[in-house]
């Protein structure tokens, strides 16, 4: 029996985002696909507050929240670090971590949902939100982390294969080489990663998943 168990997904990017960290740091563990139209009695037990996936569970005890699970894996399994050594490198790590928390989660939400006369507005609020990621925190590395991903990197990574196909369901761009350059070649860079690359949803999957979500929220 695994000490380490992941409940979670298949397109959920927070799940993917546990799993990278996982692989990354060689942690062997069970992953448990859950049904959330009908979510299990564990996962219920397990996270009663949010009721939600991802949940990993290490020798029985249940850690919620994906970016609280990526610090409870650095700090659990130190080998292969994913967070900066400079303690000034770790806070700006944490910093723009938060960032895509609040900022860039708010706005891709917003596209989500975006009606027909809406989607051209919140498309251009990603872009700024991006833009800003892309002047101030990438810059010209490849990756947040420089040469190798880390949790920066990993908290974004969704972006990289959920934005394309959610611009294909709503019908609008947002992370293109014209307006986001550095941001466009990091997003390859990233996808193309070995353990990124074999734990990622299909895209075709991902864009009918995303098409159908929004014509059940009544967007189409």
């Amino acid at each position: 029996m695994a000490e380490v168990k992941l409940h979670g997904f298949w397109s959920s990017p927070f799940s993917c985002r546990v799993i990278w960290a996982l692989k990354l740091k060689g942690v062997e563990y069970e992953y448990i696909e859950e049904d959330l139209l009908n979510k299990s009695e564990l996962l219920l037990k397990y996270n009663p507050i949010y009721k939600k996936i991802p949940v990993l569970v290490h020798d029985g005890k249940p850690i919620a929240e994906s970016l609280v699970i990526l610090e409870y894996i650095e700090e659990t399994w130190p080998e292969n670090p994913l967070l900066p050594r400079d303690l000034y490198d770790r806070a700006m790590a944490r910093f723009w971590i938060q960032y895509g928390a609040t900022k860039c989660a708010d706005a891709i939400g917003a596209l989500y949902v975006a009606s027909e006369e809406e989607k051209e507005k919140a498309a251009k609020e990603i872009l700024e939100v991006l833009k800003i990621l892309e002047d101030q925190a990438l810059g010209d590395k490849k990756f947040f982390g420089g040469d190798n991903i880390n949790l920066v990197d990993i908290s974004y990574g969704p972006c990289a294969y959920w934005l394309p196909a959610l611009a294909e369901a709503v019908g609008v761009k947002v992370l293109e080489p014209s307006t986001l350059p550095k941001l466009h070649a990091w997003a390859k860079n990233f996808i193309e990663v070995p353990v990124i690359k074999e734990n990622i949803p299909e895209h075709d999957k991902m864009t009918a998943y995303s098409r159908s979500a929004r014509e059940k929220l009544g967007k189409n």
